[in-house]
């Protein structure tokens, strides 16, 4: 890219301090700070090159976890609506439950609870695959 402009540099010539041509060991150090800094350049932009590439790859392995996460919020609210219409739809044949109030986490005790728990096992819910 800037190695273009070296081929101009060459031709010029800033005067020394004395004001003849410069020595040949400042040319050699000018010709090695050109080439040093060429390559910092280039490891510049390799480094460059490889972090682009690693955030892309990373990138794409984030998005799919993401799409592979909503499948899942898919999935597990579509079954969290089957189970609730189950037990809505059982709550009216289960003699045994009666309404809880919502400071309690369970249903009151009642006296058929051995009969109460023999009578649920007729519900037949489908195991659902993550």
């Amino acid at each position: 890219m800037a190695q273009g402009s070296d081929s101009n540099d060459a031709s010029y010539r800033s005067p020394s301090p004395a004001g003849g041509r410069q020595s040949s060991s400042d040319d050699v150090k000018k010709v090695m700070r050109r080439e040093k800094n060429r390559i910092a350049a280039q490891k510049s932009r390799m480094r460059q090159t490889q972090k682009a590439d690693s955030l892309h790859l990373e990138s794409e392995s984030l998005e799919k976890e993401n799409a592979a996460l909503r499948k899942e919020v898919k999935q597990l609210t579509e079954e969290a609506k089957f189970l609730s219409s189950v037990l809505s739809s059982h709550e009216p044949q289960c003699a045994g439950l009666a309404p809880t109030s919502p400071d309690l986490p369970y249903p009151p005790p009642h006296h058929h609870h051995h009969h109460h728990a023999a009578y649920h096992q007729h519900i037949a819910v489908p195991h659902y695959q993550h």
